[in-house]
């Protein structure tokens, strides 16, 4: 779908000066912004950084695609000539993130390039903006020595360093330096995104993830230190109850029956997955293969935020879900096989059954969890997802009932 762009124009100190003219772009994707730059440098002479989402209509009803798009962007420089006044206020909001905000981002580069220079490999082009939204702002800064990617995430997500740190693995990124505001400097990995990977390389990429979980069990505690959160059975029992009591109220009575049922038996449900013999370890918390880039020496492994410390089979149904219906079976069996010789005696098809209807509520806490964190205008991205999450829930949790 199409993404018509309008760019409302600030100062340092966060007042609009106007608004320019607007242009298309053949990106459809909200985040998407280094086309946005580059059109405004070409259409108007003028040089900005894009700050955050505004407003958009005529979207696609999936989210985050096509239709008329506002940001709000910063100027560097001075005002184009084509820009129109802009009368609208722009209320600030205390959950819009660093890189929102006028300066932030500079604030964010002047960060990496002292990481750099400490490495001895400085700067050497203009920083690029590739992508900005709720989620993460995301630079690329050309070096001597190749690209480097600097990654800035929310406070709900600033674990993501330490954990790549404390993991450090040839299945993870390579990680030049983080701290703890969410800043990430990570090296260029030269490969292809899997988005639509090869079904062959499926079974590879499910092997390296477990061989990193299962390398992992015994460090859970350190990983928790580092900031990851904690889905096993007592905080996740609070985190659902939670969500499905805020998310509830646009369910119909029989799923909001379920699901508190299903909440209720949480506990009951967590003794027989133990039960199962599958150790906690790390969870990926977004593996899908779009997550996974492969390079010459095979997979490696991108989106750290979403991780945290449970049964690591609740990354299964993520990256299920993301395949087609008919590479399902094999990719299921390739977990059930890869943790039967991982855990020997475990029961790994029955924690697979076990563990699904838990996924999916981990999935709404999640969801909540970013609603929560994220400013009113940067919502639209979101804010389907919890309701979606609980009646997959409900459905699920309805669906083993039956089976009975």
């Amino acid at each position: 779908m199409d993404r018509v762009v309008t760019l409302v124009l600030v100062r340092s100190d966060g007042a609009a000066l106007g608004a320019l003219p607007s242009f298309a772009v053949s990106t459809p994707w909200w985040p998407d912004v280094a086309e946005i730059v580059e059109a405004c440098r070409v259409l108007h002479g003028t040089h900005v950084t894009i700050l955050r989402l505004l407003d958009v209509a005529a979207y696609d009803p999936r989210g985050g695609m096509g239709g008329r798009v506002t940001y709000v962007a910063e100027l560097d420089g001075p005002a184009p000539a084509a820009m129109r006044p802009w009368t609208t206020p722009l209320p600030d909001d205390p959950l819009r993130a660093r890189w929102a905000r006028p300066g932030g981002p500079a604030r964010d580069i002047a960060w990496a390039d002292e990481q750099l220079r400490a490495a001895g490999r400085p700067r050497q082009q203009p920083a690029v903006q590739t992508k900005t939204w709720n989620l993460s702002s995301i630079w690329r800064l050309p070096t001597n020595d190749g690209d480097v990617w600097l990654k800035a995430v929310p406070p709900f997500f600033a674990h993501e360093g330490a954990v790549i740190h404390a993991l450090a693995a040839p299945t993870l990124p390579p990680l030049i330096a983080f701290d703890d505001l969410g800043r990430t400097l990570l090296e260029d990995v030269q490969g292809v995104d899997q988005y639509r990977a090869p079904t062959e390389r499926h079974a590879v990429m499910i092997d390296a993830l477990v061989a990193l979980q299962a390398g992992a069990v015994d460090r859970v505690d350190e990983i928790l230190a580092a900031g990851a959160p904690d889905w096993r059975a007592a905080p996740f029992t609070v985190a659902a109850a939670d969500v499905v009591e805020r998310g509830g109220g646009v369910l119909d009575t029989d799923q909001r029956r379920v699901l508190d049922r299903l909440v209720a038996g949480l506990d009951d449900r967590f003794r027989a997955l133990a039960e199962c013999g599958i150790p906690d370890t790390f969870v990926h918390g977004d593996f899908h293969t779009g997550n996974v880039r492969w390079t010459d020496a095979g997979p490696v492994i991108f989106d750290w935020g979403d991780c945290g410390i449970g049964n690591p089979l609740l990354d299964l149904p993520p990256f299920d879900r993301n395949l087609a219906a008919e590479h399902r079976p094999a990719a299921r069996a390739r977990w059930i096989g890869q943790w039967t010789i991982r855990a020997p005696g475990s029961d790994v098809a029955t924690a697979v059954a076990l563990v699904e209807p838990i996924a999916v509520l981990r999935l709404a806490i999640i969801y909540q969890r970013f609603l929560d964190g994220i400013e009113q205008t940067e919502r639209r991205y979101h804010e389907a997802d919890v309701p979606q999450q609980l009646r997959d829930a409900a459905r699920l949790a309805s669906e083993e009932r039956r089976s009975l």
